[in-house]
């Protein structure tokens, strides 16, 4: 299989675009498949300068309901006339990031999107895409392992509330004995999402994409120090390899660096790998 990342807040090469947000394009000798669509359409100019042909992708998937990831859903439209979109139906919900004393900021996907809903497949906890290719979104979320997010909130008709995430999903791709993650931002802890990879897979994945929702934590705080040490042991265990940025934060970043070693690396755009 081969893992592109097409586009994240930083590029490896000058001539590729960057932004705040993600998009991968992975493949096997069965699927071509793309996972979030970043913020906009800069992902289709990467795409091209990386050599992937988007109209020939047959499965495009959401991996929840924040613009960073699905903002250019509607240009993969434009230039793709066949795949079908699986997202969670609680991904078309309204997200908002609350903060006192400011306007609540709207981080929702595009309201236009509704115009493509024939596309869409609303999945479960659990779907089969074929060809090796798995969805989930069944994470328990123990928030010992997690950074608790509290300024992101769904609005309701009674008001805000804590976002518990239900429109978040993770893709699971299995080819020659090989599987990889691709857990978008990972909202509920990478800790918490690598265990539920681990129960539909019965073993651990010999590669992980994605951010890990760490970047707000405060450098030096005794609890960040506590996630970010309980965090480093889980993910030594194993011969796992994590691909990760975008969300993931410079300072968390180097702190996991220090345990992990080569088997933590960047995942900016341009990144190939291949399993």
């Amino acid at each position: 299989m081969k893992i592109i990342t097409l586009l994240e807040n930083e590029a490896c090469r000058a001539d590729l675009a960057s932004a705040r947000g993600l998009s991968i394009y992975a493949e096997t000798a069965e699927r071509k498949v793309l996972f979030d669509m970043g913020p906009d359409a800069l992902f289709l100019h990467n795409a091209g300068k990386l050599g992937v042909d988007l109209s020939a992708v047959d499965t495009a998937v959401l991996s929840h309901g924040h613009s960073d990831h699905g903002g250019g859903l509607a240009a993969f439209c434009d230039v793709n006339s066949k795949a079908k979109i699986y997202l969670r139906q609680e991904a078309l919900n309204a997200y908002y990031a609350v903060l006192p004393g400011q306007e609540p900021n709207y981080i929702g996907l595009p309201r236009s999107l509704a115009m493509l809903s024939e596309r869409f497949v609303f999945t479960g906890a659990l779907q089969n895409l074929g060809g090796g290719f798995r969805l989930f979104s069944s994470v328990e979320d123990d928030q010992t392992v997690r950074a608790v997010a509290a300024k992101l909130q769904k609005k309701t008709a009674a008001g805000f509330c804590p976002d518990g995430f239900a429109h978040e999903q993770h893709l699971l791709i299995e080819e020659n004995g090989k599987a990889a993650l691709l857990a978008g931002c990972g909202h509920l802890g990478i800790v918490n999402t690598l265990q539920a990879a681990e129960r539909c897979l019965g073993r651990r994945p010999e590669a992980v994409f994605g951010g890990f929702h760490l970047f707000e934590l405060e450098p030096g705080a005794p609890e960040a120090e506590a996630l970010l040490d309980a965090t480093a042991r889980f993910l030594a265990q194993g011969e796992t390899v994590y691909y990760t940025g975008h969300c993931t934060g410079a300072w968390a970043y180097e702190r996991l660096k220090q345990s992990l070693g080569e088997r933590l690396r960047p995942m900016h755009g341009g990144t190939t790998v291949e399993l």
